[in-house]
């Protein structure tokens, strides 16, 4: 279990770091055409969302891996599963697909059982 749990982890952390760090990164309005729900968020609040995302997917491996305060990595799941479940809202508002926010709470809801102790 530990394996797949690490595995699971590391598939949710590398998504979570690419996707909040491009929306760290690139400026809003170059990323409107391909995500238009940004085109209601201000600048400030898609920053934030990304830095949120950034940090979740370090928080779902470095606090385990490094035995400092490991009870932040089913946390930090949870707070992913939050912020995904609030994207499959989103992408249903707009008539778009849900399917990769609601795969990314799927793994968040796995490793937060997993590392709570729960499976």
């Amino acid at each position: 279990m530990n394996i797949a749990l690490w595995i699971v982890s590391g598939l949710l952390a590398f998504a979570m770091l690419t996707a909040g760090g491009i929306k760290v990164a690139v400026p809003r309005t170059k990323l409107m055409e391909k995500m238009k729900w940004a085109k209601t968020w201000s600048d400030g609040e898609f920053k934030l969302l990304g830095l949120a995302e950034v940090l979740g997917g370090i928080g779902v491996i470095v606090p385990h891996a490094t035995r400092i305060v490991p009870v932040l990595t089913p946390v930090a799941a949870v707070c992913l599963v939050v912020l995904m479940l609030g994207a499959v809202k989103t992408h249903v508002d707009l008539k778009e697909s849900p399917a990769a926010p609601a795969i990314l709470a799927l793994l968040g809801v796995f490793v937060a059982l997993g590392r709570f102790g729960i499976l």
